[in-house]
């Protein structure tokens, strides 16, 4: 069993003390986003024995046991994370697997650098993920139903909107969802800015259900995403519920501070509310046209205390378990590779003493035991 000291990305929509706060630790004053636990080779977790790449590297059977290795191949498959949002995050899709595969293989016959701001797929695999919430946690998924955006959008009153309302009402679903999100996104860049700001003083007038777009706006002025935002569910996570993201399902964070689970992968296409590369085109390709539930999560309990995060991918298995003080210690061996991160009070792993923030990677098969008091979040496979 491994502790593992993980590296914090500075991206700027970070919170500036989300994460200080959890480690017990003081801010710095800037802001802090994720801190990422696994084998990423952007920012792998260092161990005693080396960077968690090579370790496994060097031994993948050991490392992640066989039943890993024929499924997934030599790799860890999974990115876990501590996201703290104090800004809203782009509004994002991500491809599935045969997409993924077919546009990474498109652009690097094309010969697209890999780290080129206008390359779309960094690699070939999909990027399913779930986001826990350990505070309370804001964010967008999945598109509301066309109706339900009409009404918004019309409540607003802006004039260059209502040709928006009106597509809305007037075909199917997933018309008027792709001709709304095409228009929006393909609009003249000065008209939707004005657009933009129209909307946004609306909104803040408002207040209600359109506050969260005021907010946006303020955080990206004129950025046609603000717009794009309200075609989707908005939701509020309570600590311990969960979103899980699939494939085609155009999302976004917007404040709060949770645990992320993925497949280890870095294949986004965005929507808005960024700076960067908006590939219309491919977004349209990958974006599924279809109203959804937000699909609130909440854990289901094993008669052992565990409790599960179900969702339909193998890449990853999110659990956690509560534990009390003074009990036996909890069985964790499993045939997989784990990551164990505490969220809060003390948990004992094995040899190691772990506080909030803090994880350790257990090899495939070793012997894992934990007690409490605290919170420990467990992250595999289903091999």
């Amino acid at each position: 069993m491994d502790r593992l000291d993980n590296t914090i990305r500075p991206y700027a929509w970070g919170s500036t003390t989300a994460i200080p706060h959890l480690l017990g630790v003081a801010p710095t004053g800037e802001p802090q986003a994720e801190m990422w636990m696994g084998a990423h080779p952007g920012a792998p977790s260092r161990t005693e024995r080396g960077p968690l790449t090579e370790v496994i590297d060097e031994a993948p059977e050991r490392e992640l046991g066989s039943q890993t290795v024929a499924k997934f191949g030599p790799r860890l498959p999974f990115l876990l994370k501590i996201l703290a949002a104090g800004a809203p995050l782009s509004l994002q899709v991500h491809p599935d697997l045969e997409q993924a595969r077919e546009g990474y293989e498109d652009e690097e016959r094309r010969g697209v650098p890999i780290d080129a701001g206008h390359r779309n797929y960094k690699d070939a695999n999909h990027k399913p993920e779930l986001i826990c919430a350990l505070t309370e946690f804001d964010g967008l998924c999945g598109f509301r139903d066309p109706l339900n955006s009409a009404d918004l959008l019309a409540a607003l009153d802006v004039d260059s909107l209502k040709p928006y309302v009106d597509l809305l009402h007037a075909h199917p679903e997933e018309a008027a969802l792709r001709e709304v999100l095409t228009a929006v996104l393909s609009a003249d860049p000065e008209e939707m800015a004005r657009t933009v700001t129209e909307a946004a003083a609306a909104c803040a007038r408002l207040g209600g259900d359109h506050a969260p777009y005021a907010d946006l706006a303020h955080h990206y002025p004129g950025d046609p995403g603000v717009i794009a935002a309200m075609l989707l569910n908005h939701v509020r996570l309570q600590p311990g519920e969960a979103l899980y993201l699939g494939a085609g399902i155009p999302h976004a964070y917007l404040n709060g501070l949770g645990v992320e689970i993925m497949a280890n992968s870095d294949n986004v296409l965005r929507c808005g509310l960024t700076p960067k590369h908006v590939d219309v085109p491919e977004l349209l390709r990958i974006v599924r046209f279809e109203a959804t539930d937000a699909g609130v999560l909440r854990p289901e309990a094993t008669p052992d205390g565990e409790e599960i995060y179900e969702t339909p991918i193998d890449e990853f298995r999110l659990s956690r378990y509560v534990l009390p003080e003074a009990t036996a210690p909890h069985d964790l061996t499993r045939a997989t590779p784990q990551i164990l991160l505490c969220t809060a009070g003390s948990v004992h792993a094995g040899e190691h003493t772990l506080a909030p923030g803090e994880s350790v990677f257990v090899p495939a098969g070793e012997k894992a035991e934990a007690t409490g008091p605290g919170t420990v979040f467990r992250a595999t496979v289903i091999a």
